[in-house]
């Protein structure tokens, strides 16, 4: 099984990646997903869900396919930075990274977004949360952006965010995905 590794904060944003691990941890899709956090610690999520890591940032990870940052509210605590290295590890291997709402914010902060197209929670926003940000010329204004092995969405596009990293990954064909997509957004019972 391929792994995708789940970064977990403090107040992370649980359903902004409730839909697509739910989906990549179907068996046939060939995909094992894990989570990873700077300790083992429990992390409890906005919902109060209490989740324990699988692995901490001092472990050796295993080989993974992707890193999935939902947003949350301590992104910008100095203890979450500690997450730059394993970022910049996957941007170096051609690892794919996804980032939601304020996980998009912790990527402006440090350089990540500056050479790919990407969105966030909006370009105000991220400039504030980010002063050190340098790649509005990239800023899409728009639910989820894929480019490159990047995947970004703002905190109000789960569905569009699980579709890209689907996407992504590969996860069945290009209709396949789309229905899967449409099913949760417009519902099985027309209203």
């Amino acid at each position: 099984m391929k792994k995708v590794l789940v970064f977990l904060t403090d107040g992370f944003a649980d359903w902004e990646a409730s839909y697509v691990t739910a989906e990549l941890n179907k068996s046939w899709t060939g995909y094992e997903v894990q989570t990873v956090a700077i300790d083992k610690d429990p992390k409890v999520s906005m919902g109060g869900l209490k989740v324990l890591p699988d692995y901490s940032m001092d472990d050796v990870l295993p080989d993974f396919h992707m890193l999935i940052m939902p947003g949350g509210t301590t992104w910008r605590e100095e203890k979450n930075q500690k997450i730059q290295k394993l970022v910049k590890e996957c941007f170096d291997k051609n690892i794919s990274v996804a980032a939601i709402c304020d996980a998009t914010t912790f990527l402006g902060m440090n350089g990540f977004l500056d050479h790919h197209k990407h969105t966030g929670n909006s370009l105000p926003y991220l400039k504030e949360g980010a002063p050190e940000y340098r790649g509005e010329e990239h800023y899409i204004t728009t639910p989820s952006v894929r480019d490159n092995g990047l995947v970004t969405a703002n905190g109000t596009a789960a569905l569009e965010f699980s579709r890209n990293i689907l996407l992504e990954l590969n996860v069945g064909d290009e209709k396949g995905i789309q229905n899967w997509y449409e099913h949760f957004k417009k519902g099985s019972v027309p209203s």
